[in-house]
């Protein structure tokens, strides 16, 4: 079951980072635009508006800058490492050879984004870098008590895909993995190097899972048998295996998200939404909630209607 095959509303084979780094293009990883109306939605900026509407707007519209995150660039180093794996025949997928794979990553990660290297700025000695990077392989060499990649040919790694719904909204992203098995059923992985969340909080981490199905279903008429994902830094694997009422209850509230992004957009009306979440933020200095002040819109803004008096 070939899933990257090209053609509108098609699957395309590009590879690359998952959008969502700010001042990059919805969905299209290295590409920069100027201040423009949003026109596709990722499980990234969907959960960031949910998560924060001014959020969504400073990253998406405004493409304010954000610092490096240590824990984010290391999760980016270790799928790299996953990825790059399977490049190799499965009986030199072992332990000590993704471990040696680590440094090497880590330098051409630096050499495609080097404002990385301001995470270590001030580590003379190396100190801070050996131990990120120890951390870093042990993620890695957790990932063999969780999976066997000897016994695994991915179909697809780091899959970009993208599919346009009837109502005209356009999904993408990009999957870690996609396995399909010789009977032509489909399992999505997806590798997390934070911890497993509660029970109770499964559903949130599901989310992205289940777009990715949709887009997969949309594409190619087939509901994947299975989402994975795979916790690194616990040691734990989360299995959900959808049916169609799933996904089109997904569809249905991406829709919602879509029609309630396009009012903000067209209103300028992006009202923050105060939670814990916000102490991890780079926006504070530009944030009502914190005394600042947001840049000016640079969209139209589309004057409120006001009933008729005459």
């Amino acid at each position: 079951m070939d899933l990257a095959g090209p053609g509108p509303g098609g699957a395309s084979g590009a590879t690359g980072s998952a959008e969502g780094a700010p001042g990059a293009a919805d969905g299209v990883p290295g590409a920069v635009l100027g201040p423009r109306p949003p026109a596709s939605l990722s499980p990234s900026r969907a959960s960031d508006f949910m998560q924060c509407p001014l959020l969504y707007r400073f990253r998406v519209i405004d493409k304010l800058p954000e610092k490096p995150s240590a824990a984010a660039t290391r999760g980016t180093l270790v799928h790299a490492v996953l990825e790059r794996l399977f490049d190799d025949p499965a009986v030199d997928r072992t332990v000590p050879r993704a471990r040696a794979m680590v440094p090497g990553q880590w330098t051409r990660l630096l050499e495609s984004r080097p404002e990385l290297a301001e995470l270590f700025a001030g580590d003379a000695d190396g100190e801070l870098l050996a131990r990120w990077l120890a951390e870093a392989e042990q993620l890695v060499e957790r990932w063999f008590t969780l999976e066997d990649p000897t016994r695994l040919e991915p179909a697809e790694r780091e899959l970009f895909v993208e599919t346009e719904l009837d109502s005209g909204l356009r999904l993408r992203g990009v999957i870690d993995r996609v396995d399909v098995a010789p009977t032509g059923e489909v399992r999505i992985v997806d590798y997390k190097t934070g911890k497993a969340p509660r029970p109770e909080y499964s559903e949130g981490a599901l989310f992205q899972m289940k777009f990715y199905a949709l887009v997969v279903w949309r594409l190619k008429g087939v509901v994947p048998r299975r989402l994975q994902l795979v916790y690194l830094g616990s040691g734990d694997v989360l299995t959900y295996d959808p049916v169609e009422a799933d996904l089109l209850r997904v569809e249905r509230k991406l829709q919602a998200l879509w029609d309630a992004i396009a009012h903000a957009t067209e209103t300028g009306d992006w009202r923050p939404r105060p939670t814990k979440l916000c102490g991890w933020c780079d926006h504070q200095s530009v944030c009502p909630e914190f005394g600042g002040t947001p840049p000016v819109y640079p969209l139209p803004v589309v004057p409120a209607q006001r009933p008729d008096t005459a």
